[in-house]
């Protein structure tokens, strides 16, 4: 006996020598993990092939990034030409030249960095807030809201109004007593400029019908406050300057977060309005709507990614607009005629609850134990299915008892004589 097996073994080694041989004879040779060379290339031209489309979404957002920054470079040279010829630039042409620039300060503490060595200084385009009354009335016509809102209004401005106006010395003054941690000058400097915030904030009234002047105004003093802090006087430009990029930033950054039923991240407001930068110049090379594709291109992304932009840039609509013209007596809503998928049909509820009644007869058949546990195994009851180890410290049994019992009922429904009319459910 121990010869047969002995000889059996054998037998199996030559076959699969007999095997192999062959095999190498094929030109197939087996990898150290047991797998064909082709399995093992397939998988490495997958890998290649998905390091190479890495590389040039890579490379596509570099030129990208490398197209913008250049962009962005001439702007700048262009700024700095016109400045040098006059000496200045004003506020509104750096705006003109970069819209969104309050969204990278970085980059606006570096331009005015460039303008103070060129020795460019920096205008303002307007004077502060003027608390006349005729500047009163144009606040009162921007404020859609009740009486009481323009009240409110009313007593902040003759607030603000009190206190002083200072000068270009005085301002240093206050930022050298900052640098030694003086809060009274910050206070002192926030409230001087409190005028420039409400300047700002009344060009961003209606933008949005969650917030009121009275809240962008809010808004505005958190980035004064920001720009008190992060104020540099020995730069040589104004404080007034300077803070108005971040009180817009501010203001926008709210616009942004509040002005949606549904609120988009910051980060995807930002792409979102890059987006419809790159589709404006595009439509004007181009003389057509650009594709897809071609915005992927110039934004170095993903095209799936443009999908996705357009996708969350899409607005609300309310359920309960009207439709149809005024004079119905129906007076019928937008949610009239969107079909609910949550609820059944006629047919459908009907064969629910015929489904339901044989359920409950098949159940009634069991012992009280049995269909306690398949009620709360399977949430027949509440709809909360649960475990083996819940049900067994109800009944104060073991897990294994009530897998045992709840098996023993199934197979009792399942030789249940009207358990076949289930089966058409």
């Amino acid at each position: 006996m121990v010869r047969n097996q002995s000889s059996k073994l054998k037998s199996k080694r030559l076959s699969g020598r007999s095997l192999t041989a062959r095999l190498k004879s094929a030109g197939v040779s087996r990898g150290p993990a047991g797998r064909a060379p082709s399995e093992r290339g397939a998988q490495t031209n997958v890998r290649a092939g998905r390091q190479a489309a890495a590389k040039k979404t890579l490379k596509s957002a570099a030129r990208a990034a490398g197209k913008e920054l250049l962009r962005r470079e001439e702007k700048a040279e262009r700024l700095i030409s016109k400045g040098r010829e006059r000496g200045f630039v004003t506020y509104d042409e750096i705006l003109k030249e970069f819209p969104t620039i309050e969204d990278s300060i970085v980059f606006l503490e570096d331009l005015y960095n460039r303008f103070s060595t060129a020795g460019i200084d920096v205008l303002e385009s307007g004077g502060a807030l003027d608390l006349s009354e005729a500047s009163r009335h144009a606040i009162r016509e921007l404020s859609p809201r009740p009486e009481s809102s323009y009240d409110s209004i009313q007593m902040y401005l003759k607030e603000i109004g009190q206190y002083p106006l200072i000068n270009a010395a005085e301002e240093k003054e206050l930022a050298r007593r900052i640098e030694r941690g003086d809060l009274e000058a910050k206070n002192l400097l926030a409230r001087a400029n409190l005028r420039l915030v409400v300047s700002i904030a009344k060009k961003y009234v209606g933008r949005s019908p969650d917030l009121t002047l009275l809240d962008l105004i809010q808004e505005g003093n958190l980035g004064l406050f920001k720009a008190v802090d992060k104020f540099d006087w020995k730069k040589g430009y104004k404080f007034s300057t300077y803070a108005t990029w971040w009180i817009r930033q501010a203001i926008t950054r709210a616009l942004a977060d509040q002005s949606r039923t549904i609120r988009v991240p910051v980060h995807m407001v930002e792409t979102i309005a890059k987006y419809k930068q790159v589709v404006r110049r595009l439509s004007q090379d181009l003389g057509r709507e650009p594709l897809p594709e071609e915005i992927a291109t110039e934004m170095g992304l993903d095209v799936g990614k443009i999908y996705q932009i357009e996708k969350v840039d899409q607005d609300t609509v309310s359920l309960e607009n009207p439709v149809g013209d005024d004079s119905d007596d129906g007076k019928s809503v937008l949610g009239d005629f969107i079909a609910d998928d949550k609820i059944l049909s006629p047919d459908q509820e009907a064969a629910r609850r015929i489904l339901a009644d044989q359920v409950r007869e098949i159940l009634g058949e069991l012992s009280e134990k049995e269909r306690q546990i398949l009620e709360m195994r399977h949430g027949l009851i509440d709809g909360i299915t649960h475990t083996l180890e819940e049900v067994g410290q109800r009944f104060g049994v073991t897990r294994e008892r009530i897998r045992q019992i709840e098996a023993k009922a199934h197979e009792k429904i399942r030789s249940h004589e009207k358990a076949s009319k289930l089966k058409s459910y």
